[in-house]
């Protein structure tokens, strides 16, 4: 009996260690919360979270990505990486332009209001805008800023809830 508890207790301890080592390192998962990335991801969307590739690369323009908000790191964000070490951003007249050309975004959610003038994203960071960009506490505002890669959790991978909304994230147009 004694061997039996003792081989049970050593079972829970190896998946108590397993599991911790996959949500740090592996993957998560997190809930939309609000509307700063409508119309593509919703309140309440479930997804999944995969840390392993930004071990081996830095984010990309397009990525989705999983912050933590840099003025409360307990607060994670999901933003759309615009811009990358070395862009130059700017929004004139509700159009943005990387590296002075023109962004065509269909994933947006309707045409941006206001101006913001250009900037150079540092090395080792990135530019994150929500998809709802008149609803969205971006890198734009100050609290939020550049996004060192520290910071960056993860990509956004797959939808798992709704069912009816289930799938790839690298199939939403970047």
């Amino acid at each position: 009996m004694l061997k039996e508890l003792i081989e049970l207790g050593k079972s829970v301890v190896i998946a108590i260690i397993a599991a911790f080592l996959i949500i740090t390192f592996v993957f998560e998962t997190v809930s939309v919360d609000g509307h700063s990335m409508d119309p593509t991801l919703n309140n309440k969307d479930r997804l999944i979270v995969e840390k392993v590739s930004y071990y081996f690369r830095a984010p990309k323009t397009g990525d989705i990505v999983v912050i933590k908000y840099p003025a409360n790191p307990k607060e994670k964000f999901i933003k759309r990486v615009i811009g990358v070490g070395g862009d130059r951003i700017k929004i004139e007249n509700g159009n943005l332009y990387v590296n002075d050309v023109l962004k065509k975004e269909s994933y947006i959610l309707e045409p941006m209001l206001g101006d913001f003038d250009e900037v150079t994203v540092p090395e080792n960071t990135v530019f994150v805008m929500g998809d709802n960009r008149n609803n969205s506490r971006d890198s734009r505002f100050s609290d939020v800023g550049f996004v060192d890669y520290k910071m960056v959790v993860g990509r956004a991978a797959l939808r798992i809830y709704p069912f009816n909304r289930m799938g790839s994230l690298s199939s939403v147009v970047n």
